[in-house]
């Protein structure tokens, strides 16, 4: 992500929380942790124009009707406090793709908003010379096999960055490096998967996080906030003690099995993971700076997804 996306996603990230914050005081007692993700966000908002600004105060006020017809538990009356707030990186790392957390003191519960500006993406994982995906991803170290594979694709690169050349300079990236490091992905995910048949599983809970969650999606060029369902656990959508909510959210069920997993038609760096219940996975490979590395980035994006995960779009508001 370059730094000017990072810098509009915190700047998201900050209107959303503050937004929400202010509807929800209209109601009953909320406030803002401030901690230093917050400061980051408050930031990258200072920076920002004022025209950028009115359009991400329009998206995030777009979606806050609907966040609390899902949620009743948001506006329920209480002398206790809620609390928003944004989590820091650290927190992320750790199988939480959540951005804001909103949590009530004298109740275990809480729920989580994923916010995205003007991108669908998953996560931008890694495959590198000495990086176990399969520990990482689904709890299973990769194999000899795997290993034996990659090094060949790893020392090449390591000599081709000793020379300081530029990706462009392969002659052959596709066939000597995309391709073969694909093939060696794509059989140590099939082999893992004989192995333990909670893998489909574990690798959705890896790219999506373990917690359920919201996604907030502000898509400027359609004036829209996309507000996607991801109660993989059944933790959303709870009623209050006196309100059910408007709107339900269905439980998603997560998947059991791989039914395929090779190479998109006619390309040599993406691969699609089709799996049961109608998870649809993209994985493409490719470098992440003009000089060679000794490691490579997925772009990994949702193709499809279950029936039971919905979309609303909220439509923006203009009044100007």
């Amino acid at each position: 992500m370059s730094n000017q996306s990072n810098n509009q996603g915190r700047a998201y990230e900050y209107v959303c929380i503050n937004t929400l914050c202010a509807e929800i005081n209209k109601i009953r007692s909320a406030e803002i942790i401030k901690n230093s993700a917050y400061a980051a966000a408050t930031r990258a908002w200072a920076s920002t124009s004022d025209g950028f600004k009115y359009i991400l105060q329009q998206s995030a006020a777009a979606a806050v009707s609907t966040i609390f017809d899902m949620e009743p538990m948001l506006l329920e009356a209480g002398s206790d406090l809620l609390t928003l707030k944004i989590q820091t990186d650290n927190e992320g790392k750790v199988g939480d793709v959540r951005d804001i957390i909103i949590a009530r003191s004298d109740i275990k519960w809480e729920i989580g908003l994923s916010i995205k500006h003007n991108h669908f993406a998953v996560k931008h994982s890694r495959l590198a010379k000495t990086l176990d995906f399969g520990a990482k991803w689904f709890d299973i170290p990769c194999s000899k096999q795997y290993w034996n594979s990659v090094e060949p694709i790893f020392n090449y690169l390591t000599e081709q960055k000793a020379a300081n050349r530029n990706w462009n300079e392969l002659p052959t990236k596709d066939k000597d490096v995309y391709v073969p490091l694909l093939k060696a992905f794509i059989a140590e995910v099939l082999r893992s998967n004989e192995n333990d048949s909670a893998v489909p599983q574990k690798m959705v809970e890896y790219l999506l996080g373990e917690f359920d969650f919201y996604k907030i999606i502000s898509i400027d060029s359609k004036r829209i906030t996309q507000i996607q369902t991801y109660n993989l656990h059944g933790t959303l959508n709870q009623s209050s003690r006196v309100v059910a909510p408007k709107i339900e959210v269905p439980h998603a069920l997560l998947p059991t099995r791989i039914v395929s997993l090779d190479f998109k038609p006619n390309s040599t760096n993406t691969v699609e993971l089709y799996m049961d219940g109608g998870w649809q996975f993209s994985f493409r490979i490719h470098n992440a700076s003009t000089k060679v590395e000794t490691s490579l980035k997925f772009d990994i994006q949702i193709v499809g997804m279950p029936t039971t995960i919905i979309s609303i779009n909220c439509f923006w508001e203009l009044n100007r």
